[in-house]
């Protein structure tokens, strides 16, 4: 990989570890140390992401118009900001506010990230962007492990850790981005790209992707959300669940080797990558549906962790393939706003299968959801090949 793609992966392997010294714990802090119960504390985190929604395609849109550099600086300084309110004031109701203005500031952040790393590395393709989302992962897997031992010392200091990580990416970023910063492109005229009709197709293709992608995550999101519950109903300890999610940072960060060879000799299009990975999500909620064993689980998140990193990276990368000059970064932040959209709604979904119809429904509506997402998957490109067909006739 290029220096400059090391940058961004160090960098966003340190702002995902600030974040994941909080995130696990926001709901033991608003439950426990707040005093508000579980309903009030799944709102605060709707909240936070809705506002990473927002953060996301706001972000999207500054990178074509100001720069990777300047919105990546902007959002960072917008985290700092709400990270530095939440260290003094975290009471009620400051803790909401600041937790929602670290989400929206957070969401400006990662659209930039992939932008840039689609246009520093192009040559890379697919690669690229995975390293990003192993960055990602390492960060989650560091922040979760040692924000569990900063507060049983006290949450005062998970405040602050959180606070001084943000202090340290701005630093990489600052003196390390403003070289490698992707410019604002100049708009490509409706002639330059082959007419408004040939927008309006990519525009489309991306939409049906991302609508895969959002069932996707919808389904992938009962991990943490429906399925820790049952885990408990059946006899799973906390300690237990978490050391599934420890293996699932693991294998993301040392399985790279063994996934290469599979996409490779399997997967011979994004599209196939995709569908093989979602594919394994079924048969992962296909395994935790029967399971009643912590072996069985294991077994189950190891076999999500592959589809996972199957489907993940080649989202972003076929949105980096699919943007037209100078909406690269709108693109990728559609991409993570979808995402951040099924973290949002999933646990909401799923909890209200799980009370109206118990948890054998939701595993079969999951299914459903991931077959719907395989259709989508295989026929997101259809209007690009229209497209395709009606210029080679008006050139003939």
């Amino acid at each position: 990989m290029p220096k400059s793609l090391w940058l961004l992966v160090i960098g966003m392997m340190v702002n995902t570890t600030g974040s994941s010294f909080l995130w696990p714990l926001n709901t033991i802090y608003i439950h426990d140390h707040l005093g508000k119960s579980l309903s009030i504390a799944g709102i605060v985190l709707m909240l936070n992401s809705a506002a990473s929604v927002i953060g996301n395609l706001l972000g999207g849109t500054l990178f074509d118009k100001l720069g990777g550099y300047r919105t990546i600086i902007f959002g960072i300084i917008l985290t700092i900001l709400a990270a530095l309110g939440l260290t003094i004031w975290h009471d009620w109701p400051n803790y909401v506010i600041f937790l929602t203005l670290t989400g929206f500031g957070s969401g400006i952040i990662f659209p930039c990230v992939f932008a840039m790393a689609g246009s520093v590395w192009k040559e890379g393709g697919r690669r690229a962007f995975n390293a990003i989302y192993v960055a990602q992962n390492v960060g989650v897997a560091v922040g979760s492990a040692l924000g569990g031992v900063v507060a049983s010392l006290s949450f005062n200091y998970i405040f602050l850790a959180n606070l001084w990580m943000f202090i340290i990416f701005f630093f990489i970023a600052f003196f390390g981005y403003k070289k490698l910063s992707v410019q604002p492109a100049k708009q490509t005229s409706i002639i330059q790209e082959h007419g408004s009709i040939r927008n309006k197709q990519i525009f489309k293709a991306l939409v049906i992707l991302c609508s895969a992608y959002l069932l996707c995550w919808v389904g992938y999101v009962q991990w943490q959300a429906t399925i820790s519950s049952y885990t408990q109903e059946i006899g799973i300890t906390l300690r237990q669940y978490g050391l599934l999610w420890t293996i699932n940072g693991a294998l993301i960060v040392l399985g790279q080797p063994i996934v290469a060879p599979i996409i490779k000799k399997f997967c011979a299009s994004l599209k196939g990558q995709i569908i093989l990975g979602i594919i394994i999500f079924i048969v992962s909620f296909g395994v935790v549906s029967v399971a009643h064993s912590l072996s069985a689980f294991v077994a189950a998140m190891v076999i999500l962790t592959l589809g996972e990193m199957l489907v993940w990276p080649a989202i972003p990368t076929i949105a980096s393939q699919l943007s037209p000059k100078g909406k690269e970064g709108l693109f990728q932040g559609i991409v993570n706003s979808t995402a951040t959209g099924g973290r949002m709604v999933g646990p909401l979904v799923g909890g209200i299968v799980v009370d109206l119809y118990g948890m054998s429904i939701l595993f079969i509506s999951l299914i459903v959801l991931f077959i719907l997402s395989i259709g989508l998957s295989l026929f997101y490109d259809k209007p690009l090949k229209s497209t395709s067909k009606r210029e080679q006739t008006l050139s003939m």
